[in-house]
C-alpha cells in the first residue's frame, strides 16, 4: 500500500510541475502580447489618430481581433493604457523642468518638448485637444502637468520674465493654437510649428512697454 501511495504522489507531482512549466509560457506568451498590442495601439493611434480601431491594431500587431479584445475589451481601455504612459512620460519632463534655474526658459523648453511629440502623434493631439478619452491614470497625468506648469509660471512670474496679465489659463489655448499649425497641410518637409512657438514665447516674455492683456 505504501508503495502505491508513493507512486500516486509521484504521478501527481509530476502532474503539477507539467502544469506549472505549460502555465509559465502562457503566462509570457500573455505578457508578449500585451506588449505587442500597447506597441501596435501607440503606432497606430499616432499615426491615424483615435478613429483607428482595435481592428487595425490587431491587424498592426499582427494578431487575431481576439486576442487584443481579450486584452483591452473596447478602444478606450487600450487609449487610456496607450496615453496614462505618453503622459505621464511628459509630466516626468515637467517635473524636471522644474529644477531649472530660469522659470521661464524651463517653461519654454518644456512647452517645446511636449509639443514635438505631440507633431508626430495624432492621437496625442486629438486627447490633448478633445479630452475625448479618460480613465484615472490620464486624470493623474494632466493634473501633474498642469500644476509643475502653474509652478512654473508663478516662478516666471516672481522672477520678472512673465508678462503682465499671463494666466494659467493661456496655456491651453496656446497649445490649441500651435495644434492647429500642426495640422496645416505642410508644402515642404519643415515644421512651421516651431516658428509660430518662438512668436507665441516672445509674447509670453515681459519686455518694456508692452501693451496690457485684454481680460479673459
Amino acid at each position: 500500500m505504501s508503495g502505491d501511495r508513493e507512486a500516486e504522489e509521484a504521478d501527481a507531482a509530476r502532474e503539477t510541475t507539467s502544469a506549472a512549466s505549460t502555465a509559465r509560457p502562457l503566462r509570457r506568451d500573455a505578457e508578449l502580447n500585451r506588449r505587442r498590442i500597447l506597441q501596435a495601439g501607440r503606432e497606430v493611434f499616432a499615426a491615424r489618430g483615435l478613429q483607428a480601431t482595435l481592428n487595425d491594431v490587431a491587424h498592426h500587431a499582427a494578431l487575431g481581433v481576439g486576442t487584443v479584445y481579450r486584452k483591452y475589451p473596447d478602444k478606450q481601455a487600450l487609449a487610456e493604457a496607450v496615453y496614462a504612459e505618453e503622459l505621464d512620460e511628459i509630466a516626468v519632463m515637467a517635473r524636471e523642468a522644474r529644477d531649472a534655474d530660469d522659470a521661464f526658459d524651463a517653461l519654454a523648453d518644456f512647452l517645446e518638448m511636449a509639443l514635438a511629440r505631440a507633431a508626430h502623434n495624432r492621437g496625442l493631439r486629438e486627447l490633448m485637444r478633445q479630452g475625448s478619452v479618460e480613465g484615472a491614470g490620464l486624470t493623474r497625468a494632466r493634473q501633474a502637468i498642469t500644476a509643475h506648469c502653474e509652478h512654473l509660471l508663478a516662478r516666471a512670474r516672481t522672477e520678472g520674465a512673465l508678462r503682465a496679465g499671463v494666466t494659467e489659463a493661456d496655456l491651453a489655448p496656446i497649445a490649441a493654437m500651435i495644434d492647429a499649425v500642426m495640422a496645416m497641410p505642410a508644402e515642404q518637409p519643415s515644421q512651421p510649428w516651431r516658428r509660430y512657438l518662438v512668436i507665441v514665447l516672445d509674447g509670453l516674455r515681459a519686455h518694456p512697454g508692452q501693451a496690457e492683456l485684454p481680460d479673459l
